[in-house]
Order: structure tokens, then sequence, then C-alpha cells
């Protein structure tokens, strides 16, 4: 019955209206009616906008908007949870509005990477701590993470306890002053290179040695001559191979190590590669011909002849077997250091040789980061082991030296690789799939100067660990191949080449 009458009702006001609008019509000119028109569609406009700024201003109240620039501290996706850093599973998927499995891996929004990424925006806030342990669940130290080097959770790692601008300064001593680092006095380095956590000061006063929070030595150590005392912690930092460093005579004067092998407190690497998406390592399609138009087989550009590992034999051996270019002083090819060299790199040869001077634990330095892997080349490397390789660089991106018994088989296979072109691209699918990052060193030693629960250690005797057995290894057990080569009577000099000048 309630549904009748309202009908009724209804139709009564439409039959209503529809005769004012006539009455309204039989009496008002053709520019009155325009006008009553355009003032009814304006009326409507207004309505709609308010109507939409009322919704947009409740769905932000409850939450539900997606279109934030910045989140609180408080409210950001928790990065240091994982145990294991993976960091387009938790942090990422808590973002409604992308789907990394909706991108290409090269088409990931940015806005969904790390900060430290060349365009990435995502934040670190402060771990979390284990409800029932106690212990923090981010792994930034060796003892937490025995088999990776911890870098990109030391950059998006903030202590729980820590309390931003409120937070004490910690002072830095460099103790062999600022020529080698690139950095100015105080805060700015800091503060200039975004680190989530900033709360350091940098000096190079010796006189403040007692006093500071941490001492950075670097390459050479002299005693600061003071007792330390309390929780001030000496750094050790070295970038060369043990070969090449200088031996320490003290026991128990170092806390922490910072150089490129990855069982150091704060990884130290030539460069660091990164996966956008560390399950996706590979493109499915390549772009270009990595092969297209290359002439020529192998190059080397090296300055040192007489390395200790035998490089320089192990090259002369290689070609016998095939095309090997040595430029510089090693070689009967000269090329000025320039970009132009490397161009060469790019345009005419399929492998460059990234041989090391020395066969130590992790040394793997820019002969391959970047002479190999930035350049469009395929690196044929020696230096680290094949287990240090796989840990640092993208996936299928080398050809190891120590799969192969001889350089002679060796050399086989690159000619393999040269012939057949598909067979050679598949070295270049991690292309796209990553970028080399800023490892920033002074970000992530001010966050773990900050941490309450760094381990309280130190290096009995630093020599031990940084050359002591099976560090490294000159066996060079490919030399019997070239020792019997000789003995049957062919040359063991590399085949002539015309002067490349």
């Amino acid at each position: 019955m309630r549904k009748i009458i309202k009908k009724r009702i209804i139709w009564r006001i439409f039959r209503e209206n529809c005769r004012l609008f006539k009455i309204i019509g039989e009496n008002m000119t053709g520019r009155q009616i325009r006008r009553l028109l355009y003032g009814l569609l304006i009326l409507a406009l207004f309505v709609i906008v308010i109507h939409s700024g009322r919704t947009a201003y409740w769905l932000a109240k409850d939450g539900h908007y997606s279109g934030q620039p910045h989140l609180s501290t408080e409210d950001q996706p928790d990065y240091n949870e994982q145990q294991n850093l993976q960091y387009l599973e938790s942090p990422i998927q808590s973002l409604p509005t992308y789907s990394p499995l909706m991108m290409e891996p090269n088409e990931i929004s940015k806005s969904l990477l790390p900060w430290y990424f060349k365009d990435g925006l995502l934040r670190p806030s402060r771990a979390k701590k284990n409800m029932n342990t106690g212990q923090r669940t981010t792994q930034v130290w060796p003892k937490e993470q025995k088999n990776g080097d911890r870098v990109e959770n030391q950059l998006m790692f903030i202590p729980p306890n820590y309390r931003y601008d409120d937070e004490p300064k910690k002072k830095i001593l460099l103790f062999n002053g600022l020529s080698s680092w690139m950095v100015d006095d105080g805060q700015s380095v800091f503060i200039s290179k975004q680190c989530p956590v900033n709360r350091c000061t940098i000096t190079t006063k010796k006189s403040e040695a007692p006093d500071v929070d941490a001492i950075l030595f670097r390459d050479h150590f002299s005693h600061p001559g003071h007792r330390k005392t309390g929780k001030q912690v000496w750094i050790l930092y070295f970038l060369e191979s043990p070969y090449h460093t200088e031996l320490i005579t003290y026991n128990d004067v170092f806390n922490w190590t910072a150089t490129y092998r990855h069982d150091s407190d704060i990884v130290t690497p030539y460069e660091r590669w990164a996966y956008y998406d560390p399950s996706v390592t590979q493109v499915e399609r390549l772009e270009r011909n990595y092969a297209f138009n290359k002439t020529k087989q192998v190059a080397w550009f090296v300055s040192n002849c007489g390395a200790k590992n035998g490089r320089l034999q192990y090259a002369r051996e290689l070609a016998k077997y095939i095309s090997v270019d040595v430029y510089g002083v090693c070689g009967q090819f000269k090329c000025p250091r320039s970009d132009k060299c490397f161009q060469l790199l790019d345009q005419d040869y399929k492998f460059y040789l990234a041989f090391e001077n020395s066969n130590c634990l992790d040394y793997v330095t820019e002969k391959f980061f970047v002479n190999g892997l930035q350049h469009n080349v395929l690196p044929v490397v020696m230096g680290g082991r094949r287990d240090d390789y796989e840990r640092i660089a993208p996936k299928r991106s080398y050809v190891h030296v120590d799969d192969y018994e001889s350089p002679k088989r060796l050399a086989e296979y690159l000619r393999r690789l040269d012939a057949d072109d598909d067979l050679y691209n598949e070295y270049f699918r991690w292309k796209g799939t990553g970028e080399f990052i800023d490892t920033k060193f002074f970000c992530r030693l001010c966050a773990m100067l900050h941490d309450d629960d760094a381990p309280a250690k130190h290096y009995r005797n630093v020599n031990d660990w940084w050359r002591g057995q099976g560090v490294c290894n000159n066996a060079m057990p490919w030399r019997r191949f070239i020792e019997s080569s000789v003995e049957a009577g062919e040359s063991a000099g590399p085949k002539p080449a015309v002067n490349g000048d």
C-alpha cells in the first residue's frame, strides 16, 4: 500500500514540474531560457565537485586513499622484519596501488624500489624485534648472515631504538686524513647521501682520538697512543689483496673490518650489483644481438706484468688457440687510457680478460665490474673463487677460468661461443634486471655505530683472518699443461701481433 502511495506522489510531483516548466517556457524569451539552463549546469557541476571532495576526505581519513605521497614512520611497511631481505615480497606488496607481478623486470615502478637505487623511493623504518626473544630480526652482522654481504640489509637498517633528530651524534675519526675519502669534516656526507641514519660526524683531529666513538684506519695502521676504553670501535679498512697490504704487528686492536670480503663487518665492494626483483635474474627476450658486427675475439688491458697468479702466462698460452690482443706494457697493442679504449670492447671484441693480480677470497675489482660488465663484452674471469663470483655477479654474466682444466680447453669453449650468436647472447640476459648501486659506506657505518645490539668483538690477530691459510691460492694447476706443451717443442709465447697504436 505504501509503495502505491509513493508512486502516486512521485507522479503528481513530476506532472506539476512539467506544468511549471511549460508555463516558464511560454513566458520566457530564448535568451532567458539559455541563461536558466547554463545556471542549472553550473549548479550541477558545483554539487559534483563538493561531493567528490567529501568522498576523498573520508576515504583518506579511513586509510583507504592510496595517493598519499609520504607515509609516516609508523605507517610505512616494515622493510627490516624479514630474515632474508627479499624487498619485493612483503613491504612492496603491502602497497595496494602497484603489483610487481604485473610488470616486466625492467619496468618495475621506481616507487617500489629501495632508496639506494638510482630512482628508488622506498625508505626504511626502524627495525623490529622478535616478540619472544627480544632480538631484532634484521641481519646486518657477519654472525647473523654468513653467506651474504648484508650490504642491502645495512642500507635499509635503522636501529630499533634510534631517535632520529634527538639521537646523540657518533663521532668518527679518519686517522689517515681526508685525502683518500673525498669527504669533509662534520656531518655533511651523512646529509648529502640522504642516510636513513645520519646522526654522525667526521673529524681528522688526532687529539680527539681518546674521546671519539670510532677510529677508521685506511691502508696503514699506527697506534693512536691511548688505551681503548668503553665502546670505542677501531676499524681496519683495506681494498687491496693481502699480497699488497700492510702486515699488522699489533694484536687485539681491531673490532671491525671494512674490506671487499663478504665476511667483513662492513663490506666495501669495488662495485655492487643489485636486482630489482631477486626472483627475476634473466630477461625473457633480448632487444639486441650483442655479437652483431664484432669481428675480434679476446682483448686484455694490463699494466702489471708480474702478478703472482701467473695471469700473463695464462694469457700467452690462451693466445696459442684463440686470438688475444693485449693492450699496454705487457702486450704489443697500445691504447691511451680513455673511453676510446673501452669503446673497442663495445664495438669490436666479444671477450675481455678480467684477470685480477691475485687469486684471493672475494677479490674481484673494477676489472670485472667496470671494464667487463659495464660494457657489451663477455668477461673471462680469474681472481676470486667460482663461489665468490656466483655470490656477487649477475647470473650467467661471465666465464670463469677454473671451469676449464687448461687454457686450451677454455679457448675451445670461447671459439664455440664466437661461432654461435645465440649461445653467446645467453650471457647477456641479466642486463635490465637490476643496476649497480652506490653502497654508501658512511651511511652504513653510521647505522652500525648506532646499533645497540652490535656484537662486542675484536680480532685477536687480524692477520690470521686477512691473510691466513686458504685465503689466497696461487697454485695455478693449469701450469702443467703449459710445461707439457713446452716439452713437446711448442712455443710458449703469444702469437705475433701488429702494433695497434
